[in-house]
């Protein structure tokens, strides 16, 4: 992947908004499917699924740049990303959406504590400044109902469990990019994240059946495991190799963004004062980390991790 250092950061960053307004209207999608599948299967038959597609694609990159480290690595983020899915899921069923929404999005201040544990770069008050200025647009936006209100409960504490697994998942793809090709390893996190995911959903779960599996519900499945799997982690995953996890991480906040403004287009949803100064709150944010030194403004890549050639 050499050629890809040649592409300039900002390349990436937009990448990561691309991504972003992709799994924002994956919650849209999502709101039918969790209504016919159990978590697991729908995890399992979503990253096999996508797995499988991006292992054709690759098949000959996966087979040059094969090694047992490759998967061991790739394996150890499939277990990362399937656990963080898996624990915000039974967050969700023991808490309210909104809440469940924003205290997943606390992995924007966890990240660049985390890289400095993993990477020795230590987080810069503008870091965490901008992360704080996230995660407050976040609650802004996520958490609307009257209802709502934190407390930290069995629902609230496995939801910051996987908000912790996502930071975990984010630092390490970063970390792991260094040594290996980040698309294959990107195949087999996901074929380790479907398998984890059929595994536990025949050992706890009722399997799915045939007659579930309507027309509506398979062109739901396939933007799932196709655009918001192949074509958004794939994206996630390459631009962690050249944007500094610290900054990633507020990028991928505007997910929270994209999906309330779906939702406002195809489900009526109303704009009020409180989220346009969420949104203010999260841009304000973006705008920090960029315009703001992360450490002593660096070289270009240097507090990023340098990605392994092919």
């Amino acid at each position: 992947m050499t050629a890809l250092k040649n592409i300039p950061t900002g390349v990436y960053k937009t990448l990561l908004v691309v991504a972003t307004i992709i799994w924002g209207f994956s919650f849209v999608v999502m709101k039918d499917v969790v209504g016919v599948l159990s978590p697991a299967w729908l995890l399992g038959i979503r990253f096999v699924v996508a797995g499988l597609i991006l292992l054709a694609v690759l098949w000959r990159r996966v087979r040059r740049l094969f090694s047992r480290k490759a998967l061991a690595a790739g394996a150890l983020l499939g277990v990362f990303d399937f656990a963080a899915f898996w624990a915000q899921t039974i967050g969700l069923d023991h808490t309210t959406p909104g809440v469940n929404a924003f205290l997943t999005a606390t992995y924007c201040v966890i990240v660049p504590f985390l890289w400095w544990v993993i990477a020795r770069k230590r987080p810069t008050v503008f870091n965490l400044g901008a992360a704080v200025l996230a995660v407050a647009g976040i609650w802004l936006v996520s958490v609307t109902g009257t209802g709502e209100a934190l407390t930290i409960g069995f629902g609230e504490g496995m939801t910051l469990l996987g908000a912790l697994l996502f930071a975990v998942h984010i630092v390490f793809v970063s970390k792991f990019a260094r040594e290996h090709d980040v698309l294959v390893l990107t195949v087999f996190q996901f074929l380790t994240e479907g398998a984890l995911g059929c595994v536990m959903g025949a050992s706890f779960e009722t399997p799915p059946l045939l007659s579930a599996f309507t027309p509506e519900l398979v062109a739901s499945m396939a933007f799932l495991a196709v655009f918001a799997s192949v074509v958004a982690f794939g994206i996630q995953n390459v631009s962690l190799a050249y944007v500094p996890p610290s900054q990633a991480s507020l990028f991928l906040s505007l997910e929270s963004v994209f999906g309330v403004l779906f939702s406002v287009m195809l489900y009526g949803e109303q704009i009020g004062l409180r989220l346009v100064i969420g949104f203010a709150l999260i841009f304000v944010a973006i705008v920090v980390s960029e315009t703001f030194p992360l450490k002593r403004r660096e070289p270009q890549g240097e507090d990023a991790p340098s990605q392994a050639t092919s």
